[in-house]
C-alpha cells in the first residue's frame, strides 16, 4: 500500500478545511503519514493563470450555483456541520502561511493545520488582526511570538515561494492537490489528485499493493 501523503495547503481556501478530516481518517485507516506543503494559493493562481471557481466560472450559468449544492452534499456527507463561511473570506494568508511553514520546519505542520482550521472556519478568528490571529496561535500551544518573527525572515518567505513553485512545477494549480506514494521513491512515481471530490481515488490509490 502507499505509505504517504502530501497535501499541498493553503488556509485561505475552504475546500482545504473540507478535506482536511476526511482525508486524516483514510490516512490512519490506511497507516499511511500525512505531510503538509505550505504554500501561498495567491501565488499559484499567479503563476497558473488559475483563479477562485467564485470569480473564474461567475458568468457561466447555473455553475456556481451547482458547486454550492456539491459544497453542502459535502458537508452533509462528512458531517462538517461547525462549517462557516469565513466573514474576511478571501483573506490574505500569507502570514498564516509563512506561519505554518515555520512550524512545519519544526516537524509540527500537521499540528498546526489542526489546531487552527476549526479557529479560522468555524469560530471564525480576525486572521488580519496580528492580535487575534497570535492570540489564536498561542491558544494552539504554538509560540506566537517567535511564529511572527520568523515569517519576516528571509529564509521562511524565500521557502514557502520555493514551495510555491516547485508544487507548480509538479503540474498543481489549485488547493487541495494531493500527492499519494511512498517514501523514499522519487516525485514522478506520486500520482496527483485535485479537489475534495477526490477522496474515493484517493483511497483507491492508498490501497493498491
Amino acid at each position: 500500500m502507499a505509505n504517504r501523503v502530501e497535501l499541498v495547503f493553503d488556509f485561505v481556501s475552504p475546500n482545504a478545511y473540507m478535506i482536511w478530516w476526511p482525508l486524516r481518517d483514510l490516512i490512519k485507516q490506511y497507516g499511511a503519514e500525512l505531510d503538509v506543503v505550505p504554500v501561498f494559493l495567491g501565488g499559484m493562481h499567479k503563476i497558473t493563470g488559475n483563479a477562485p471557481p467564485m470569480i473564474r466560472d461567475a458568468d457561466v450559468k447555473g455553475k456556481v450555483e451547482y458547486s454550492m449544492l456539491e459544497i453542502r452534499r459535502f458537508i452533509e456527507k462528512h458531517q462538517l456541520t461547525k462549517y462557516k463561511l469565513h466573514p474576511q473570506f478571501p483573506f490574505n494568508s500569507i502570514t498564516l502561511q509563512r506561519m505554518l511553514y515555520a512550524a512545519d520546519q519544526d516537524g509540527r505542520g500537521v499540528q498546526f493545520v489542526e489546531a487552527m482550521l476549526p479557529k479560522i472556519w468555524e469560530e471564525g478568528i480576525d486572521v488580519l488582526n496580528p492580535e487575534s490571529l497570535g492570540q489564536a496561535v498561542a491558544d494552539a500551544g504554538f509560540d506566537a511570538q517567535e511564529l511572527f518573527a520568523r515569517t519576516q525572515t528571509d529564509e521562511v518567505k524565500q521557502g514557502l515561494v520555493a514551495n510555491t513553485d516547485h508544487v507548480v512545477e509538479r503540474g498543481a494549480f489549485g488547493i487541495p492537490t494531493v500527492y499519494v506514494g511512498n517514501r523514499g521513491e522519487p516525485e514522478e512515481s506520486y500520482e496527483m489528485f485535485f479537489g475534495k471530490e477526490r477522496l474515493g481515488q484517493i483511497e483507491e490509490e492508498l490501497a493498491k499493493g
